[in-house]
């Protein structure tokens, strides 16, 4: 079996799903981009079990070696995109938190009026 067509194959699937999920990412899609990397990452372990049973002919490396730098470029925008993403919701994690403590504290004083105390003795 030539090996070289299959695999580009293979890697013509991973490129066009790393463009998909960049887009998405970019788009702020989460879900659909997690719907998405399930695709990717069978994409992934069918080229890993195409590789382990037939070595890759240097010729064929080479022809593939831009499409892997593509690949690894959008690999890495995503998790660029993914990280920002994290820390966005962390942040809104982080005021929900304050916003329940504040609603618990001054939550208890709903309905009561508060007068200035006179400092001076009567």
């Amino acid at each position: 079996m030539n090996i070289a067509p299959h695999l580009m194959s293979i890697y013509q699937q991973l490129l066009v799903l790393s463009q998909s999920m960049l887009r998405l990412a970019t788009e702020g899609d989460w879900d659909r981009l997690i719907e998405m990397e399930a695709d990717y990452v069978s994409a992934v372990s069918k080229l890993a079990a195409c590789t382990q049973q037939t070595p890759v002919p240097a010729q064929t490396q080479e022809q593939l070696r831009p499409v892997l730098r593509h690949i690894l470029d959008n690999e890495a925008e995503v998790t660029s995109l993914l990280q920002a993403r994290k820390a966005e919701l962390s942040l809104l994690i982080s005021q929900t938190g304050r916003q329940k403590s504040v609603n618990k504290t001054y939550g208890g004083m709903s309905g009561v009026i508060l007068f200035p105390q006179n400092s001076q003795s009567v």
